[in-house]
């Protein structure tokens, strides 16, 4: 059997993978903080058809004959450079300038990293006001506790710093301090991280533990702004350019297979 027939095959499942990961990416493109993936490939295995020695004389040849098995999806890479900062008349939205995430606790009591600061005030499980993302979890300070309103203070009057640290105007119009700030941390190697959905990423042994950056004197802070959003880094004209490339290859790849099955047709009819 042709070698070409499988070799088409392989380019055409990892075109078909390409082509999902680019929907992705355009599905998320209005998605907060979402970080735009790019698929990696990878040649499979080689045969050898003809060996470096050849001749009767066991000369050696510089170079042997090898014939190569297609292709595979190696990885998807997660890109994560700075989004758009887009304005939000929402006081508990805040966009992360740098390379930090923020943290929240899942319901499974674990720490989980994100880059969406689309919050809201919410009651929390003690009855306290308290800071959460979408889906109800709580967002983490510095020293990884939930982010609560003090007794009595109102929400509308709390302001937040560049430095993500919280506070409130009392009822004298002066600033009271509340002694928390955002809990921002960063990896060694964010790529590694692993998405578990709805915005959120897990530690994993090839990203690294996340660096607290209120601990780490060595990493540069990141700023908060409030009143922002960070918008996703897909750009849509590069994402059409990549799915023709993609569809393209896959067409490609599928003329190989038909071009394949012509010259077995041919070979077959070479008995009539």
């Amino acid at each position: 059997m042709m070698r070409a027939l499988y070799t088409g095959a392989t380019g055409m499942l990892a075109q078909q993978a390409n082509v999902d990961n680019i929907s992705n990416n355009l599905a998320n493109v209005n998605t907060v903080g979402y970080k735009q993936e790019k698929t990696e490939f990878k040649s499979l295995l080689y045969q050898t058809i003809q060996t470096r020695t050849t001749s009767a004389n066991g000369e050696q040849k510089p170079i042997s004959a090898q014939v190569g098995l297609g292709t595979r999806v190696a990885s998807n890479t997660s890109i994560y450079t700075q989004g758009a900062l887009q304005a939000s008349e929402n006081a508990t939205d805040f966009a992360v300038v740098g390379d930090g995430f923020f943290a929240v606790r899942g319901s499974d009591g674990e720490t989980y990293y994100t880059r969406a600061g689309n919050f809201t005030w919410a009651i929390g499980a003690n009855g306290a006001i308290t800071l959460c993302n979408t889906d109800g979890y709580p967002v983490l300070d510095t020293a990884g506790n939930p982010i609560v309103l003090p007794a009595g203070v109102s929400a509308s009057s709390v302001i937040v710093t560049s430095d993500g640290g919280f506070g409130y105007i009392n009822a004298n119009g002066a600033y009271v301090n509340m002694n928390q700030r955002f809990g921002l941390h960063q990896f060694n190697n964010a790529a590694g991280l692993e998405k578990v959905g709805d915005n959120l990423l897990a530690v994993t042994e090839a990203s690294g533990p996340a660096l607290n950056e209120a601990n780490n004197a060595n990493l540069i802070s990141s700023k908060i702004r409030q009143n922002y959003l960070e918008a996703s880094n897909v750009q849509v004209a590069n994402e059409m350019v990549n799915l023709i490339i993609a569809q393209r290859a896959y067409q490609l790849n599928s003329k190989a297979i038909t071009t394949s099955d012509d010259m077995l047709e041919q070979a077959n009819n070479l008995k009539r």
